[in-house]
């Protein structure tokens, strides 16, 4: 029995069991032994006991240690590890969400890869003082998430040092972008309350509650005389019941209301103040404040006559503005028909004035349009009005004129000879000499019974039939011109309707290599009428981008060329086709075109690395910054860019090299041209070697005959879109063109 007990000892000692002190041997066998099984009893329930309280310390151990886990994880802030050289070595879940990256993709990455480069200096002196000389340190910086967004972190550092391993800098990030958003909009607020304007807050049955100290210079009343009061405290007596219920009125309706008013200064002298009250309301829409800001204008004439000059007349050319010429045109109509003599409106329109405003800049075209008014100035008569609409668009109001149509007419004629004669001799700009040319479309008028927005709208539609007879030309608004114009607002009715009438269509033309092999195919728009039958683009899309109907319908096309493009998928001769589409200036222009192309991408499922965008060079070229924008993040989806019409518009190869493109598109123009004109094929060779020059690909559109092929092919163009291969094809024809069989 003592030998067994001693060797069970041991075996116990070797598994880490502990076990209770033995008793001496001696006690063990003095004992009688019908008592042993029941001292066995005991110590096996002893035993049981301790390993069920071990068990239970376990449990709760893990249970803590998860907590600590969810607690560090979840934490509203972010931790972060570094090692001596900064790498992350750990990090905790919310960290990993304000850097914008999995967990496991941010271990052993450098932290300063998320450090805006304006505060990386800050962030180096910050860690270094931390991890070389144990200084517990906080600074401020602005994170670069791995998307591109930004926001602004407090980092509390801490150095941790243990025996035998290297030191460790452990970091809380706290997001402050919302606090530093706040504090920015203190300031402003604070500045703009401290404006020279008087200012006053009322809550919403208009107590006052706050007034700056401009209210006090130009009101006499402190803050603490006029808080708890109605703004009635300055009434003067001189508005009366009506023109405040027109305010309150207007105020209630429109959130806004700003006009002069006529107050009492503290000290009893009357006084002007040009007032306007703007709603204050909370998200749901309930008003929580109005805010009343008002400058003194008694005093000052000067301001009265700039507010009226800023009213009625442009600021760059001081001619007339558009609201003081319809004005006048108003009045002159009703002369016309009250003492029989004809009147003239010319509306005149400055031939490519665009392109000087890209290529020199606005400042000079400034210059122009000021020489020019001055110019029509010297032309007219001392009755006559010349105004400025806006842009490079004047109009010239001519009255008393003959009560003969016929001389009115020639009148007229004549002076818009001067006017164009006068206007073509060289504008010294500067240190540059333009030359410019003007499109005029004029209507006559009597007593017609014309309205205002009628004569503007006629002489208008001649002035673009005057750009369309090559520019520089004078047209009349005749009853032939009324038939057009009616038919334009037939044609305009009609297109508003298509789309809910369903009667677009998307005919696809192939664009192919030398092999020949398919690798492209353009989308063009096609609108099934349903009396004038197909029209291409040409006839309804310039009428699409003056009404804003632009913009449907280019979503149209859009959504339905990436369903295309997602049906094409399942099929094996089209699976591998990439598709283009052209987008309008108008379109492309949209604040929200890249939010679009992303959500038409998600909703489709197409693939946008199949996807290619068609932009004119003169849309790529305007407002180039905004462009550039755009054509990147359209780039970071995959989608490709081409660049149409190229040659044939005012490139600029500085431009040229800082676009994203993929592809030169030669203007078809050139390839009509090849073997008629001379310097078309000296024009494609220097569009084909810039674009292998930029690394591009070069196709050509409008390939019609063996022979521009063949010229193409030895020039080093081996992409081609034209009738030689396939005229625009419906779908179904398309599809049949893939596969023959």
């Amino acid at each position: 029995m003592s030998k067994k007990s001693r060797t069970q000892e041991l075996r116990d000692k070797q598994a880490g069991i502990q076990t209770e002190p033995q008793m001496p041997l001696k006690n063990t066998f003095s004992r009688p032994p019908e008592e042993l099984p029941h001292e066995l009893q005991t110590h096996q329930a002893e035993l049981e006991k301790q390993n069920t309280e071990l068990r239970n310390a376990q449990t709760a151990l893990e249970e803590s240690r998860d907590h600590f886990v969810d607690l560090y994880d979840f934490a509203p802030i972010g931790y972060i590890t570094l090692n001596p050289t900064a790498l992350i070595m750990e990090i905790n879940l919310t960290g990993a969400a304000m850097l914008g990256e999995e967990r496991k993709k941010l271990l052993r990455r450098r932290f300063a890869r998320f450090v805006a480069a304006e505060d990386s200096d800050r962030w180096y002196r910050n860690f270094l003082g931390v991890a070389l000389h144990g200084d517990n340190q906080s600074c401020e910086v602005t994170l670069q998430r791995m998307d591109g967004t930004r926001l602004q972190v407090r980092l509390d550092c801490l150095r941790q040092v243990k025996e035998g391993k290297e030191p460790l800098v452990h970091i809380a990030l706290s997001d402050i972008t919302a606090h530093k958003l706040a504090e920015e909009e203190l300031r402003i607020t604070s500045i703009a309350f401290d404006s020279q304007q008087g200012i006053m807050v009322t809550d919403p049955n208009g107590v006052i509650i706050r007034v700056n100290q401009a209210f006090t210079d130009l009101t006499g009343y402190s803050a603490e005389e006029v808080t708890n009061k109605t703004p009635a405290v300055l009434k003067s007596g001189l508005q009366n019941r009506t023109f405040y219920q027109d305010m309150w009125k207007t105020l209630i309706q429109n959130r806004y209301w700003q006009g002069q008013m006529w107050n009492r200064h503290k000290n009893g002298k009357i006084y002007a103040e040009w007032l306007t009250i703007s709603a204050v309301t909370a998200p749901n829409g309930r008003v929580t404040h109005y805010v009343g800001i008002f400058s003194d204008i008694t005093r000052n004439q000067e301001i009265e006559a700039e507010i009226h000059r800023l009213a009625y007349y442009d600021p760059l050319t001081l001619l007339p503005n558009r609201r003081l010429f319809r004005d006048r045109l108003g009045q002159s109509i009703t002369a016309t028909t009250r003492n029989g003599h004809c009147g003239a409106l010319l509306f005149l329109d400055m031939d490519n004035f665009k392109i000087l405003n890209d290529t020199r800049g606005h400042d000079i075209g400034d210059l122009l349009l000021v020489e020019v008014a001055q110019r029509l100035l010297a032309c007219v008569r001392a009755g006559d009005t010349v105004a400025r609409l806006g842009g490079d668009e004047f109009v010239i109001l001519l009255e008393d004129l003959s009560k003969e149509l016929e001389e009115a007419a020639a009148q007229t004629k004549a002076l818009c000879e001067k006017v164009q004669n006068l206007l073509a001799e060289p504008y010294h700009l500067k240190d540059y000499e333009y030359h410019c040319t003007t499109s005029i479309g004029v209507c006559l008028f009597n007593s017609n019974n014309n309205s205002v927005e009628e004569l503007l709208k006629h002489a208008d539609f001649a002035m673009y039939q005057s750009k369309n007879a090559g520019r520089n030309t004078l047209r009349f608004f005749d009853p032939a011109m009324q038939a057009a114009l009616d038919e334009r607002s037939t044609l305009v009715n009609d297109l508003r309707q298509a789309l809910e009438r369903q009667e677009f269509r998307l005919y696809y033309q192939p664009q192919l290599e030398s092999t020949p092999n398919l690798i492209f195919a353009e989308a063009l728009l096609r609108w099934a009428h349903p009396e004038r039958g197909v029209l291409t683009p040409g006839e309804f899309i310039p009428l699409a981008e003056e009404t804003g109907l632009i913009l449907p319908i280019g979503l149209w096309v859009l959504e339905t060329a990436c369903a295309q493009l997602k049906a094409w998928e399942s099929n094996l001769h089209s699976r591998e086709l990439r598709l283009t589409i052209n987008v309008s200036a108008y379109q492309f222009r949209h604040p929200d075109f890249v939010t679009q192309v992303q959500e038409v991408l998600a909703r489709s499922g197409a693939n946008p690395t199949r996807l290619r965008i068609e932009l004119t060079d003169n849309l790529a070229l305007d407002k180039v910054t905004d462009a550039l924008e755009k054509m990147h993040a359209l780039k970071s989806l995959g989608i490709g860019f081409s660049l149409d019409n190229f040659g044939a518009g005012y490139s600029s190869l500085s431009y040229l090299t800082r676009l994203p493109l993929d592809q030169l598109k030669i203007d078809q123009e050139f390839i009509h041209a090849l073997g008629s004109t001379p310097n078309a094929a000296a024009i494609v060779q220097s569009i084909v070697n810039l674009g292998q020059n930029l690394g591009l690909n070069v196709i050509a559109e409008g390939v019609e005959t063996e022979a521009q092929r063949d010229f193409l092919e030895k020039n080093g163009c081996h992409a081609f879109q034209g009738f030689l291969y396939s005229q625009p094809l419906p779908l179904e024809e398309f599809e049949r063109f893939l596969n023959p069989g």
